[in-house]
């Protein structure tokens, strides 16, 4: 009676515990996107480590677009690992995928990124708007520029 208590204790720990502790933990990031404009196109929204951080060639971790919706639009980005990130985002007013400069040179559509980081001539140092993702469900807010 012990042993088939045991085998079935034993069973119930594989069947139930041991799957959920042979899954990687995953992040769920939840971005509050203020400052929207109303002239509406996407909000993307992307996220990167600190050796792509300043690599406009790379890819980031993960990304999203959907339709911009002001004054705010919110973006979830889900099974991200969990780690170390900064965050980009723009309303791509034209919906061109890629974030336009006027002819001086200026930014053409709004931007912001993680902690508020404020640039200067280009995009701030990584420290200045990186963030730990722990997993679960984190939600953090940007205001766009």
């Amino acid at each position: 009676m012990t042993r088939l208590f045991c085998a079935s204790i034993g069973a119930a720990f594989l069947l139930f515990v041991a799957p959920a502790l042979a899954q990687p933990a995953s992040a769920t990031l939840i971005v509050k996107v203020e400052g929207v404009s109303p002239k509406g196109g996407d909000m993307r929204v992307a996220l990167y480590t600190a050796d792509t951080w300043k690599d406009d060639t790379s890819k980031p971790v993960i990304d999203g677009v959907i339709p911009a919706v002001a004054p705010e639009t919110i973006v979830t980005l889900r099974n991200v690992p969990p780690g170390t990130y900064g965050l980009k985002a723009f309303q791509d007013y034209n919906r061109n995928g890629e974030f336009d400069f006027t002819a001086l040179h200026l930014p053409a559509e709004k931007y912001g990124f993680s902690r508020d980081a404020t640039p200067f001539f280009s995009d701030p140092a990584f420290n200045r708007a990186k963030f730990n993702l722990p997993p679960g469900e984190t939600t953090i807010t940007i205001h766009l520029r």
